[in-house]
């Protein structure tokens, strides 16, 4: 639930940048409807993921010293007050509207960040070894149904608001075609996130720190077998010598230090440089979606339309895409990810991303024309498919994997933080980048760039880098968190490593 409602938050911005556009930027005899000025819609789109990206760093860390379920409460209380907050404004004037606006989503994003490495973490550290890359997976791939309830959602409450508050279209008359009503859509659709967040609390409370933590960070072997007892409902006895063995235990290695890097360097650097090089990909599909809707006529011009009708045809485009392309993408690595491995599917993801952004790109011109979009958006739906059932979960899945326990949080938090800079690069970078070469014909108030040609030659390179990068990253499949992060070796006095029980069950070396 938690995944859920960060997708929701984190994407339902897009589907009322427009609407804060004619409402806050209206100026009368224009013939286009107001919009967002370039600096304006880049921080009201981008803030949360600034947010997010500090928040992945500080709740990672702090979920390894203070214990993931300590921290798992603050990060969703944030996200109830915060996503309340940002349908608040202080003021009315377009600045204090959108400063506000900015303020709010900024610190959920940052409660939204704590979840990236504390869902994925416990959820790997609670999964048993055969079926925890499909585990993880499922927690990622909520973001799916949290994208689609978003849509599902704004359909909804635009056609409600438009049966009941008609308004003739902009080029019949500009003022009459935003009711003043509008003003309440935008602010409930970003409001009505806090509700799955708020739902999910009691749950989060009820639930025990992760066996693996309590034994092998806080070193207290006893708690640590009551609590799987009761998760597990069996009785469960930590045994004496391993209580003994883990109270002796030096702390380990951390972070900075030589034998990190000696281990784990080149696997932190490929968890994040795939994660970067993906998002990159992944963020800039917000670009071409536009121009993709409007030219196979989903989303007419702006003019024919009414504030909250142009809203409807957003979200009705942006679910349809979801139920498409992402959903399915993801959950064909659920099913598959245990049984073909972490490693096949994020380089198969790759491959076939760098295939077809090429494929779009080179022929680009060839796609322009009218009789030939539909292949055009089949083939862009396919580069998404193979993001989701590739890279975009796999990343998010290894990292919760491949690290000892007492750095596991933390180094999931870089990774994806790592990621989110990526998609600060994709989504703004390419803004400007994709821009017409002539300046004459880039967009209003954007310099000239490089053209959506040569943008989607950049990311094709972008996607074959994520390919080579692949191979820094281990396979984990079928292995236990203590086999792959080597703790094992550390924990026993002989150098071996025990073998887990056959059912796979053991709670970290307690139980």
């Amino acid at each position: 639930m938690g995944f859920f409602t960060d997708a929701y938050d984190l994407f339902c911005i897009s589907l009322v940048t427009k609407l804060l556009g004619r409402i806050y930027y209206h100026v009368d005899g224009m013939e286009k409807p107001g919009s967002l000025p370039p600096n304006v819609s880049a921080a009201v789109n981008g803030v949360a993921f600034c947010g997010t990206l500090a928040g992945q760093l500080f709740f990672g860390w702090l979920g390894d010293k203070l214990g993931r379920k300590k921290v798992y409460g603050m990060t969703l209380m944030l996200m109830v007050i915060c996503s309340v907050a940002s349908g608040l404004s202080f003021g009315h004037t377009p600045k204090s509207v959108m400063a506000t606006l900015c303020f709010f989503r900024f610190w959920l994003g940052f409660g939204i960040g704590g979840d990236y490495p504390l869902s994925a973490t416990i959820m790997s550290e609670y999964a048993n070894k055969k079926t925890r890359g499909a585990f993880i997976a499922a927690v990622f791939a909520m973001q799916g149904f949290g994208i689609l309830a978003g849509g599902i959602f704004a359909i909804i409450l635009s056609s409600s608001f438009n049966a009941m508050f008609e308004a003739p279209s902009y080029e019949v008359d500009a003022l009459r075609s935003t009711v003043p009503q509008a003003d309440y859509v935008w602010r409930i659709i970003l409001m009505v996130g806090a509700l799955p967040a708020a739902l999910t609390y009691y749950w989060r409370m009820k639930m025990p720190e992760t066996a693996r933590y309590t034994a092998l960070v806080a070193k207290n072997a006893k708690r640590a077998a009551s609590d799987m007892s009761k998760v597990l409902q069996m009785d469960i006895e930590a045994e004496p010598q391993k209580i003994e063995q883990i109270k002796e235990q030096k702390s380990g290695f951390g972070l900075f230090t030589k034998e990190f890097a000696k281990r784990h360097g080149l696997h932190l650097l490929g968890t994040t440089s795939t994660w970067f090089l993906l998002d990159i990909a992944f963020y800039s599909q917000n670009l071409f979606q536009k121009d993709i809707f409007s030219a196979i006529g989903w989303i007419p011009s702006a003019k024919s339309m009414n504030a909250i009708d142009e809203v409807y045809r957003i979200a009705r485009a942006q679910t349809l895409i979801a139920l498409c392309s992402t959903v399915p993408g993801y959950w064909f690595t659920v099913a598959f990810i245990d049984k073909m491995g972490r490693f096949a599917i994020q380089l198969m993801g790759f491959f076939f991303m760098t295939v077809f952004m090429f494929a779009l790109a080179i022929p680009y011109d060839h796609w322009t024309h009218k009789d030939n979009r539909i292949g055009f958006v089949i083939m862009y739906s396919l580069t998404f498919f193979f993001a989701n059932f590739g890279p975009n979960a796999t990343t998010f899945v290894v990292p919760a994997e491949i690290f000892p326990a007492r750095l596991r949080s933390t180094c999931h938090g870089i990774s994806a933080a790592s990621g989110k800079l990526g998609a600060i690069v994709g989504a703004f970078g390419f803004l400007y980048l994709a821009q017409n070469q002539d300046k004459a014909k880039a967009d209003a108030g954007y310099p000239a760039g490089i053209g959506v040609k040569n943008s989607l030659i950049v990311l094709g390179v972008v996607n074959a880098l994520g390919f080579l990068f692949t191979f820094l990253v281990p396979e984990s499949k079928g292995k236990s968190l203590e086999e792959m992060s080597g703790e094992n070796e550390d924990s026993e006095p002989q150098g071996e490593a025990e073998p887990p029980s056959s059912s796979g069950r053991r709670a970290a070396p307690v139980a």
